[in-house]
């Protein structure tokens, strides 16, 4: 398989303190069979899916003339999948993609050879696989597979699934990656292709999404229902937690090869991570945020003049806030739509801008009113600080903070790029300190209980209702993270 030339890793000259202070989803994935010019519906799939990973993508695809071909880079899709010059270099029917962040750990040290779709070759020939997730016993199997003489290429927990695909007796490429995935622990969504089948694979708790589309007379698969849109695919169904679907000419087969358990989709898809057009569990992820707001107001009202998000992320819900409150709803903070990196090397003048740049404050809305801001969470506070700060700047009488979701006190380890315990401001803090911290006129977070009511189950309550993977906010972890306790991360103590 050959790889087109990598472009340059990209110099962070700044670093973005808005994005900073959020979580972020680390990966999306996206597959087509069955189409001419696979790899062109994969970027138009791929650009859809960047809020998901905006660091790095890759491409590849196969044609039967020229064998499997790949395209890895950093930065936008748009910037590297979109010239006739790379394009033309993965032709074929077959093609798959991801777009990534780095870990916690790796951040600003990524390798191209850590740039997702993985590629295999097995004696029935070759195999690329891309994830969306975290394999959380990933440090015990690496140092197993080392032992074995296995020898890595990345820094990817994501490799793993290949090298125990290498060593299983599957009798087809298929079957190799059941065997593998039975194997691992954790989160995940997979995307993979052999020289004639497209296969996808959910996890059997179901934490990351995986949907399949069908687009003409072939087959998508992707992270979110909004992808499949930007390439006029129809959205078919979920894939299901535990699910493997194997797609070839001959259409569609579907088995279960995991041992059955109940779902535990990630809840923060709802609140942050999914894009508002896409559809989850049958829901429009806009309806749920302005639910979530409106939710927030029953719990939490204030009297105030306004009511503001926190673009962009905050915007459904501050309409249901908004809606549900009476209290007027209006765009108190601009966003710069054309920010990305800076157009000038800053200095630290610049730098002290931070928020500023991308963020500026309506002064004539603003000025002597009583304003509420409604964001869809609070990381580390920084942001919120500086954006409180900016609201009084411009004049405001009072500043009240509205977060649509609960407090985030604890880590993932399925897939997100989250700060150390330690330095979660919900972990350290009551809400009463946060405020403080804050230096707001009130602060409060909707409950978990409420959050569970906006996307329309009762938490815990019936053994019938799907439970959400919640382990950022009560520190309930579906699938002990092996490899951090090992490392000397505390769980939860029993109460």
């Amino acid at each position: 398989m050959s790889d087109a030339e990598p472009s340059p890793e990209p110099v962070d000259w700044y670093s973005n303190p808005f994005d900073d202070d959020k979580l972020k989803e680390e990966c999306g994935i996206f597959g087509v069979i069955g189409t001419k010019d696979a790899s062109n519906f994969v970027a138009l799939g791929l650009h859809a899916l960047q809020h998901r990973g905006q660091e790095a993508g890759g491409i590849v695809a196969y044609d039967p003339d020229i064998s499997f071909q790949s395209v890895r880079r950093f930065g936008y899709v748009r910037d590297n999948f979109t010239s006739a010059n790379v394009m033309e270099k993965l032709p074929g029917q077959l093609a798959i993609g991801h777009v990534r962040y780095s870990t916690a750990g790796s951040k600003g040290q990524t390798a191209i050879r850590d740039v997702q779709p993985f590629f295999g070759e097995f004696s029935m020939g070759g195999a690329a696989i891309a994830h969306n997730g975290n394999i959380t016993n990933a440090d015990a199997l690496r140092r197993e597979l080392i032992e074995r003489g296995s020898i890595f290429q990345s820094s990817s927990d994501s490799e793993c699934i290949i090298h125990l695909m290498a060593r299983s007796m599957g009798r087809s490429i298929p079957d190799k990656m059941e065997e593998a995935l039975r194997q691992v622990e954790g989160a995940f969504s997979v995307v993979a292709m052999t020289r004639t089948k497209l296969i996808g694979v959910r996890d059997p708790l179901g934490v990351r999404p995986l949907v399949l589309g069908k687009v003409g007379d072939g087959w998508a698969l992707s992270s979110e229902t909004c992808a499949l849109d930007i390439i006029g695919a129809e959205f078919v169904r979920e894939i299901e937690p535990g699910e493997m679907v194997v797609i070839n000419g001959q259409g569609l087969q579907s088995h279960f090869p995991f041992r059955p358990a109940k779902s535990r989709f990630c809840i923060f898809e709802h609140v942050y991570f999914s894009r508002p057009d896409s559809i989850l569990g049958g829901r429009s992820v806009y309806e749920t945020r302005e639910n979530i707001g409106r939710e927030l107001a029953k719990e939490s009202p204030v009297q105030a003049d306004l009511v503001c998000p926190v673009p962009d992320s905050g915007t459904p819900a501050a309409i249901g806030y908004s809606l549900e409150s009476g209290i007027p709803y209006a765009m108190g903070i601009i966003r710069n739509q054309y920010m990305g990196r800076t157009f000038i090397e800053p200095t630290e003048q610049i730098r002290n801008m931070g928020v500023r740049l991308k963020l500026n404050v309506n002064r004539a809305l603003i000025k002597g009113k009583r304003v509420i801001l409604v964001d869809d969470s609070v990381v580390r506070g920084t942001t919120s600080r500086k954006i409180k700060e900016m609201i009084l700047d411009a004049g405001a009488a009072e500043v009240h903070f509205r977060i649509a979701s609960p407090p985030t006190a604890w880590p993932c380890f399925y897939g997100v790029d989250t700060p150390q315990r330690e330095k979660l401001l919900a972990a350290t803090m009551s809400e009463e300190e946060m405020r403080a911290h804050l230096e707001v006129d009130s602060l409060k977070f909707i409950s978990l209980d409420g959050l569970y009511r906006a996307v329309g189950e009762a938490r815990g309550r019936d053994p019938n209702t799907p439970q959400y993977c919640d382990a950022c906010f009560s520190g309930e972890y579906p699938v002990e993270p092996a490899d951090q306790i090992e490392k000397g991360f505390q769980l939860k103590a029993a109460e």
